[in-house]
Formats: structure tokens, C-alpha cells, sequence
């Protein structure tokens, strides 16, 4: 092989300072990448977590409810294991709503629907609290109303 083959000697190219800072102004880049793609995963994880506790509460909610002697202690029971089951999962406060309908024929196997919403901030920071428009996540649970149970009137008709 001749030298004109195979390039310039190794100590030629080394030497100076040319070439140095190539490539650096990606680094800025780079870090505002992987903030962005944090804060991402942050948010969607926040909804995936806020959909497994307003699934929970509706449940815990609609059992509440069917297990009640009467209709006002059966609402009354119904909003409290809804917020009671939020703030298990931190998500209680102004952000939730609990929706509870009225039934006029409260009796055996009487069918409910609980739906409870929650809403996501867009961004959540620890000790600041949440900021930008936010994502409602809602989910609703039915359940009949106890055929088994004492104290209720009439016969179990389901």
C-alpha cells in the first residue's frame, strides 16, 4: 500500500483544535427531547392512574348503594365510598364528581348507575399542583340493588 493510499499520517490529523465542538448544539436538543418525553410519560401515566381510581370509586360506590336500607342513606353511603376510595388513591378534592341518581322505586333489584369523573391536569408537578387544560377520565359502574337484603319491602323479583 502506498502513503497515498492510506491517508495522512495519524499525528497530522490529531493535532489542533478543529472539529472540536461539533456536535454540541445537540446536547441542548437532546436534553429538551427527553424532558418533553418525560413529562409525556408523566401525563399518561396520571390517566391511566386516574381511570384505575374512578373505576375503583364507581364500584365501591355502587355496592354502597346496594347495600343500603333506603334510598337518601343509600346516596348519602354511595358519595362517601366514592370519595373515601378517591382520596385512597389521592385523587380526591374539587377535581372529582360523583354522580349518583335518584331512583324513585328504591326496592329489591332496583338497577344503579354510579358514574364518577375526574379531571386530569394536562401537567402535574409534586407540591405546585397541576397546570394547562385538563383531561376528564370518567367511568360509571351498575349494580342491582340487593335482592337478599333485610329491611327492604316487597318480594325479590330479578
Amino acid at each position: 500500500m502506498t502513503a497515498a493510499l492510506r491517508g495522512p499520517p495519524a499525528r497530522g490529523r490529531l493535532r489542533g483544535v478543529s472539529g472540536q465542538v461539533g456536535g454540541i448544539e445537540v446536547l441542548p436538543f437532546g436534553f429538551l427531547l427527553f424532558v418533553s418525553v418525560s413529562l409525556l410519560f408523566v401525563n399518561v401515566w396520571g390517566v391511566v392512574d386516574a381511570k384505575l381510581a374512578v373505576t375503583s370509586a364507581a364500584r365501591e360506590a355502587a355496592r354502597a348503594y346496594s347495600e343500603s336500607d333506603d334510598e337518601p342513606s343509600a346516596r348519602f353511603a354511595a358519595s362517601a365510598r366514592a370519595s373515601e376510595t378517591l382520596a385512597a388513591y389521592g385523587r380526591g378534592g374539587s377535581r372529582a364528581v360523583v354522580n349518583v341518581p335518584i331512583l324513585s322505586d328504591f326496592r329489591r333489584c332496583a338497577r344503579v348507575t354510579i358514574t364518577v369523573s375526574y379531571e386530569v391536569p394536562a401537567i402535574a408537578v409534586p407540591f405546585i399542583g397541576g397546570f394547562g387544560s385538563s383531561q376528564q377520565v370518567t367511568s360509571s359502574f351498575t349494580e342491582l340493588v340487593d335482592p337478599y337484603r333485610d329491611r327492604l319491602a316487597g318480594e325479590t323479583r330479578c
